[in-house]
Formats: C-alpha cells, sequence, structure tokens
C-alpha cells in the first residue's frame, strides 16, 4: 500500500527544492565575463547554456585543456584557450561539433594590439559606421560569418576592405555593432579570412552565421 509522506518530510523536500532553486539563480547571476584572447592567442568558445552541455563538453575534451564557463555576450560559453595556430582551434572546434553536438566561436587578437582597440567595453560608446542610413535587417543563413569589432573607429572601414579584398557589410550580433568580413558556408575560407585578419591587426571572430543579423550588406564611408 502506498501511503503519503509525513508532513515534516514534505517540507524537507521542498525546503531543499527551493534551496537548489535559489543556488541555480545564484550561479547563474555570478557566471563571470569571459576574459579575451592573449595577442597572438586563438580562443575557442563553445556555447554551452546549460550544466549538461557543459559537463558533457569538458568529459571529452582532454584535461590539459582548459576551460571555463564565462559570459560572452549574452550567452552563457566554456571557455577553451591556449590555441597558437587556427588550424588546432579549426580542429578542436569541428571535434566539438562532431562528437559534443556543440557550436564554437573562435575569436583571437593581433599580436600587436591597439591600445584603443582593447579598452573594457564598459568604457566606449559603440557607433556605426554610417549613422544616416536606413536598414533593412534580415537573418544570415547557415555557416559561417567572420566579424570584425571595429571599436568606435568607423575609419577601419577601409582597411578591413584592404584586407580581405572586397566590401564589408554591417551586421548585429549578441546585440552588438560588427563589421561582417566575409559570410560562407565553406569552412576553410571562413578561417582563411580569420587568419588574414588576425595577422592584419584586427580583433575577429567567427561565429555561427544564423545568429547574425545583417543590417546593410556594403559599408562605404
Amino acid at each position: 500500500m502506498h501511503r503519503f509522506q509525513t508532513l515534516p518530510s514534505v517540507l524537507g523536500l521542498a525546503i531543499a527544492g527551493l534551496i537548489g532553486g535559489t543556488s541555480s539563480v545564484f550561479a547563474q547571476q555570478t557566471i563571470p565575463l569571459c576574459q579575451p584572447p592573449n595577442a597572438g592567442e586563438y580562443l575557442l568558445l563553445v556555447v554551452s547554456p546549460t550544466a549538461n552541455n557543459q559537463k558533457q563538453l569538458r568529459s571529452a575534451l582532454p584535461p590539459e585543456l582548459k576551460t571555463i564557463t564565462c559570459k560572452y555576450l549574452n550567452e552563457t560559453v566554456t571557455r577553451v584557450g591556449g590555441f597558437n595556430k587556427i588550424d588546432d582551434a579549426n580542429r578542436w572546434a569541428r571535434y566539438v561539433s562532431n562528437i559534443v553536438g556543440l557550436s564554437a566561436i573562435i575569436t583571437t587578437r593581433p599580436t600587436t594590439p591597439d591600445v584603443q582597440a582593447v579598452q573594457p567595453q564598459a568604457q566606449r560608446q559603440l557607433q556605426t559606421p554610417q549613422q544616416t542610413v536606413s536598414y533593412n535587417p534580415q537573418a544570415l543563413g547557415e555557416g559561417y560569418a567572420v566579424l570584425v569589432d571595429y571599436y568606435n573607429r568607423p575609419e577601419l572601414v577601409n582597411s578591413v576592405q584592404q584586407a580581405v579584398g572586397g566590401n564589408v557589410g554591417f551586421v548585429s550580433y549578441g546585440q552588438r555593432p560588427y563589421l561582417l568580413a566575409v559570410y560562407t558556408t565553406n569552412q576553410s575560407e571562413a578561417y582563411n579570412t580569420l587568419q588574414k585578419l588576425n595577422n592584419g591587426g584586427f580583433v575577429a571572430s567567427i561565429v555561427d552565421s544564423r545568429k547574425v543579423i545583417l543590417l546593410r550588406s556594403t559599408v562605404r564611408l
């Protein structure tokens, strides 16, 4: 015969659930912001919003790879650092996607960063390269988007165009504006562009293009 739980047991379960829920909320509120990569380092940011995602990822990665859960823009990610070559970061990004089924962002910082370019985000106002144009927002399709953070310096548009050998667009990612260096379904093209931008001294990232909103296909100053 099944019996109802006694009142103390029920209260105990309720209190335990309340404490667990409070701890979970508190933990979510105290996730630190991701630290930027070191100069010349390729950083892997794996989108892992749940504790189960994070556990699966850590179990799939070798212990020598340093991981930490942190906030990047509005997403909870696992920061995997220490890659000196884009090929290594690329290989681990494919591994994470194939084995764990999680998408990854690869970001880097040039070996000779501009002093203004590495100022804390909270200390700068982001502006658009063209503030008088009208935009027609639309989501990009499946593929890879290489984004450049222009750090409130619209004059970088011309430099990025020269680096990639073509026009650049203007997009929104994670509620922040970026220059779009390339949008492609070819992974090799995306990583080659990222490396080219890094060699040129730009702060660039590869992201899932489905999360990028195209505001303007071509930016002209």
